[in-house]
C-alpha cells in the first residue's frame, strides 16, 4: 500500500504562496492599469502623440503634394494611392520602431530607481504578472501611436489602388512587431542597472534588426560566392560577333541555345534569413504585395517584385539561368522553379521569439529574493 500526501490548505490569516509563473488576469490588469495611469497623467506622452500626428500628417500631405507636382491627375489615380500607402506604411513602422524602445526599456529599472518596484514585489503579484502588466501597458501605449496614424492610411485607401483588406494585415503585422520590441526592451530594463543603458541597448537591438541585417547580408555575399560551371540559356556570343561592320546591325536572327559557362554563384540559401528578419521585409512580404495593381511598373508591382526577389534568394541559384531576351517560349528548356513561398512568417517568428526571450528574462530577474544585483542598485 502506498501512502499519499496532500498539501494542507493555508491557515487562516496566512498569505498564500505565489509562484514565479503564476498568472491571473486580475494581477496583469492591475499592473497594466497602474502603468497606463502614469502615462496618461504624464504630459510628455500626450505631447508625443500630438507630435506623432503632426509629423505623420505633414509627411503624408507632402508626399501627396509631390505626387500632384509630377502628375496633375495623381489625386485620382490608383498609382498615387499605392505610392502614398507604401510611404505611410514605411513611415509609421519606422517611427514606431524609434518610439517603442523608450516605452518599455525603462519599465523595471526606472521603477527600481524611483523606489516603487519593491512595493509591487512584496505584494501577492507574481513576477510574471508584474512583467506581463508592464509589457501590456507598453504595447498599448505603442499601439496608441498606430491608432493615431489610421486616418492617413484611410487617405491612401481613398485614393484607390490598394485593396481594403491590405490595411488590417498591415496594422496587425506592425502591432505584433511593436509587441516584440516591447518584450526586448522589457528584458533589457531588467538586465541594465540604469534606464539610459537599457534604452541604448534596446535601440541597438532594433538597429541590428533593421539596419545591420542587410549590411551583414551584403558583407557575407562575397564569401559565399564560388566560381563554377552553370547552364545558361541565352543568345550565344557568336551572335554579337556577326555584326555588319558598316551599320553595326546584326546579320542573323538571334536564336537562344543552352550552353555551359563559368559563373560566380552565391549561396544565398544560407543567408536569406538575414533579410527575412528585417521588420520592413516582414511587413512588405506579408501585407504590401497585396496592394499590387495589374499595371506594369506600378508601385505595388515594384514592391511585389522586391519581395519576390527575397523569396528567390531562399531558393539559391536556379538549375538553368534564363537569359533569353527574345520572344521565344523557354518553358520547354528552362524548368519552372517551385515558389519558395512567403518569408514573412519566419521573420515575424524570429522577432516574436526575441521579444518572448526578453519577457522570460524579465520574469526571472523580477523574482525575489534576487541573488545578485548590480553595484549601486537601489532595492527599495
Amino acid at each position: 500500500m502506498t501512502a499519499t500526501t496532500t498539501t494542507p490548505p493555508p491557515a487562516p490569516g496566512t498569505t498564500p504562496r505565489v509562484g514565479t509563473w503564476t498568472v491571473t488576469w486580475h494581477g496583469v490588469r492591475t499592473v497594466a492599469a497602474l502603468e497606463l495611469r502614469q502615462r496618461v497623467r504624464s504630459s510628455r506622452w500626450k505631447t508625443a502623440l500630438i507630435v506623432w500626428f503632426v509629423v505623420v500628417g505633414a509627411i503624408t500631405l507632402l508626399a501627396g503634394g509631390v505626387l500632384t507636382i509630377f502628375d496633375d491627375s495623381a489625386v485620382t489615380t490608383d498609382q498615387a494611392g499605392a505610392v502614398l500607402f507604401v510611404v505611410v506604411t514605411a513611415l509609421v513602422l519606422g517611427l514606431g520602431l524609434l518610439v517603442t524602445p523608450t516605452l518599455a526599456s525603462t519599465a523595471v529599472n526606472g521603477d527600481r530607481s524611483a523606489g516603487t518596484l519593491a512595493t509591487l514585489q512584496v505584494t501577492l503579484l507574481s513576477p510574471t504578472e508584474i512583467a506581463a502588466g508592464k509589457l501590456l501597458a507598453a504595447w498599448v501605449s505603442a499601439c496608441a501611436f498606430l491608432v493615431v496614424s489610421l486616418p492617413f492610411f484611410a487617405i491612401a485607401l481613398a485614393m484607390g489602388g490598394v485593396p481594403v483588406a491590405t490595411l488590417p494585415r498591415v496594422v496587425v503585422l506592425i502591432a505584433l512587431l511593436l509587441a516584440a520590441v516591447c518584450g526586448m526592451g522589457l528584458g533589457w530594463s531588467t538586465l541594465a542597472a540604469r534606464p539610459a543603458g537599457s534604452t541604448v541597448l534596446t535601440f541597438v537591438t532594433v538597429a541590428g534588426l533593421t539596419v545591420f541585417t542587410p549590411v551583414f547580408f551584403g558583407l557575407t555575399y562575397p564569401f559565399l560566392s564560388t566560381t563554377q560551371d552553370v547552364q545558361v540559356y541565352g543568345v550565344p556570343d557568336s551572335y554579337w560577333m556577326e555584326m555588319d561592320k558598316e551599320t553595326g546591325a546584326p546579320t542573323t536572327v538571334p536564336v537562344c541555345e543552352l550552353s555551359v559557362q563559368e559563373r560566380s554563384v552565391a549561396r544565398t540559401e544560407r543567408t536569406w534569413w538575414l533579410l527575412a528578419i528585417n521588420p520592413f521585409a516582414v511587413v512588405a512580404d506579408g501585407a504590401v504585395p497585396a496592394s499590387a495593381t495589374t499595371d506594369e511598373d506600378s508601385p505595388g508591382e515594384v514592391v511585389a517584385a522586391a519581395t519576390q526577389t527575397l523569396r528567390d534568394l531562399r531558393l539559391g541559384e536556379p538549375e538553368i539561368i534564363d537569359e533569353c531576351w527574345t520572344d521565344e517560349d523557354t518553358s520547354d528548356l528552362v524548368p519552372v522553379r517551385d515558389g519558395a513561398g512567403p518569408v514573412w512568417p519566419v521573420g515575424l517568428a524570429v522577432n516574436l521569439l526575441l521579444g518572448a526571450a526578453g519577457f522570460v528574462v524579465a520574469v526571472r530577474r523580477l523574482r525575489i529574493p534576487q541573488r545578485t544585483l548590480a553595484r549601486g542598485t537601489r532595492v527599495a
